[in-house]
């Protein structure tokens, strides 16, 4: 059934969907795959959420088949799934990607298609399913990326059943349009870059004050590393670690890799700190 413009949520709803994912990967999984539906509201209302935006995010999920509720000691809460398991490690998968440029030593995978017209839904849903896992266009139907990507494509061809109108190629560049034209053709990467130089601008001066604390309250901690989290997790999306020899020099993909690392760093142990009491008992 394709989705009218009255079933799709609205954008506070896909905001507070998007941060309460982060949650789930960022902190839920490091709390036992389990959270507390009280102390996760009261956590995440640290990060601007309301309430009924919270509830209503967990709804969605829950009905995508994501969280199944659970009670322990006494606390209500939901589960993640077995499918939510999966979908955050696929996640993951592409998310660091572009912490490791691919070696283009490897070659690349190639996907080509031809979906009939009276499955041209599936067709939409499989070009937006490989551009979210960073695979550029290079032609009609044709599309490319690092060779290591070749599981998450046929992963994405075989949940939408679409395998027998599909061929997957792993090779190598031999000759032809130079590469890094191709590539430049294929993929966004003025937009991939000025994105990266943005979180580079919006988050640099908070390393450095971070880093010249003496003390970094809890809750602050909690509040800026989901929304580091929240934020990257989006980036390497359109970023599959393209190899170095096909960027320019200064590409700022590296630099922004190398801030988000240290933010990490600095505040992750001090975030989950924060939020461990939340799982018992109201701090």
């Amino acid at each position: 059934m394709n989705e009218t413009k009255a079933d799709r949520p609205p954008a506070a709803a896909t905001a507070s969907r998007t941060v309460l994912v982060s949650f789930l990967g960022a902190t839920v999984r490091k709390m036992g795959n389990w959270m507390p539906i009280a102390g996760t509201v009261a956590l995440l209302a640290q990060s601007g959420l309301d309430t009924s935006s919270v509830r209503t995010a967990v709804f969605r999920l829950k009905k995508r088949g994501w969280l199944e509720s659970e009670t322990r000691a006494g606390m209500r809460g939901y589960s993640l799934t077995p499918a939510a398991l999966d979908a955050l490690a696929v996640g993951d998968e592409v998310i660091w990607h572009a912490r490791q440029p691919a070696d283009l030593g490897d070659g690349w995978c190639l996907v080509n298609f031809s979906v009939p017209e009276s499955a041209r839904a599936m067709r939409h849903q499989l070009t937006a399913h490989l551009t979210s896992l960073g695979f550029g266009n290079i032609g009609s139907a044709v599309w490319i990326a690092p060779a290591r990507m070749l599981p998450a494509a046929q992963r994405a061809i075989a949940e939408l059943d679409l395998t027998r109108y599909c061929a997957v190629f792993v090779g190598d560049y031999a000759a032809g349009q130079e590469l890094t034209t191709m590539v430049r053709n294929g993929w966004d990467l003025d937009g991939i870059d000025r994105r990266y130089r943005e979180f580079i601008e919006d988050y640099r001066d908070e390393a450095d004050r971070l880093a010249g604390s003496d003390v970094i309250g809890g809750q602050h901690a909690f509040t800026t590393y989901l929304a580091v989290i929240d934020r990257w997790r989006k980036l390497p999306f359109r970023d599959p670690g393209l190899p170095s020899e096909v960027l320019t020099a200064d590409w700022s993909g590296p630099a922004a890799v190398q801030l988000f690392e240290r933010l990490v760093t600095m505040l992750e142990g001090r975030a989950l700190a924060h939020a461990a009491p939340y799982w018992s008992a109201q701090p």
